[in-house]
C-alpha cells in the first residue's frame, strides 16, 4: 500500500515512518506541510494520504483542508486523519462529501500495528474508520442526550456503527447472531428517524449527522 505522510514535527514524521513500514505501508513520500502535501499527493498518487489536523502557519485545521484539497485533485485517494485532539467539526468535515475511504484517529491509538494495519486498508479499500475515543467523546457532548430513546444494547450497536464497523464485525464483537444485529439496527434507525441503509459509510455519516444535529 502507498501511502503519502504529512506531519509538521520531524521526530513524530520519523517516527511514523517507522511505524507505517512495520504495519506494511510502503511510505512514498513524508512531508511537513498542507501545500506540499497537495503537491505530493498529485505526483505519487498514494492509496492513502495520512495527515496531522493541525499544521503550519495557523495550526488549526491546515492538514485537514489540504488533505480534502489533495483528493479533490485525485479523486479516490483515501484520508487517514491522526490528530491529538477530538474535534467533531473535524470529524464531520472529513465525512462530509460522502466519497467513502476516510479515517479518524487519535495519535496515541497508532502505536498498535494491527490496529494501524486494519486502518489502512480499510480506508484504502473505501471504508470508514473512527477511533472508539472520538466516538464515545461526540456522545459525550450532546448538551440533551437522544439515546435515552434506546436500549443499552442498542447503544452498544449504534457505537460500534460509528466506528465502521460492519454487521458481521458487531455481531462477532457482542457475541450475538448477525441477524440479531440487523434487528437492533432497524430499531436504532427507526427511533431516531435515519433511513436504512447497507452501506457502512452513510450509516456513520447518518450517525454524525444526528450526533451533530440540534434536538
Amino acid at each position: 500500500m502507498r501511502v503519502v505522510l504529512a506531519e509538521d514535527s520531524l521526530l513524530l514524521r520519523e517516527g511514523l515512518v517507522r511505524l507505517l513500514g512495520e504495519a506494511g505501508a510502503d511510505v512514498v513520500d513524508a512531508v511537513g506541510d498542507g501545500e506540499t502535501l497537495v503537491r505530493s499527493v498529485q505526483e505519487h498518487r498514494p492509496d492513502v494520504a495520512i495527515v496531522d489536523v493541525r499544521m503550519p502557519p495557523t495550526f488549526t485545521d491546515e492538514g485537514l483542508r489540504a488533505a480534502l484539497s489533495a483528493r479533490s485533485a485525485v479523486p479516490g485517494t483515501g484520508v487517514l486523519v491522526l490528530s491529538q485532539y477530538v474535534e467533531e467539526s473535524y470529524a464531520g468535515d472529513l465525512l462530509a462529501d460522502g466519497a467513502g475511504g476516510v479515517g479518524y484517529l487519535l495519535k496515541d491509538r497508532v502505536s498498535a500495528l494491527a490496529d494501524l494495519s486494519d486502518a489502512l486498508e480499510r480506508v484504502a479499500s473505501g471504508g470508514t474508520v473512527l477511533d472508539p475515543e472520538v466516538v464515545a467523546q461526540l456522545f459525550a457532548r450532546r448538551r440533551r442526550d437522544p439515546l435515552q430513546t434506546l436500549t443499552a444494547r442498542e447503544r452498544e450497536v449504534l457505537a460500534l456503527m460509528a466506528e465502521g464497523r460492519t454487521n458481521v464485525a458487531i455481531a462477532r464483537l457482542l457475541v450475538v447472531t448477525q441477524g440479531a444485529v440487523e434487528k437492533h439496527i432497524s430499531s436504532i434507525l427507526t427511533k431516531l428517524d435515519l433511513p436504512p441503509s447497507d452501506d457502512d459509510h452513510r450509516r456513520v455519516l447518518a450517525v454524525l449527522a444526528w450526533l451533530r444535529a440540534e434536538h
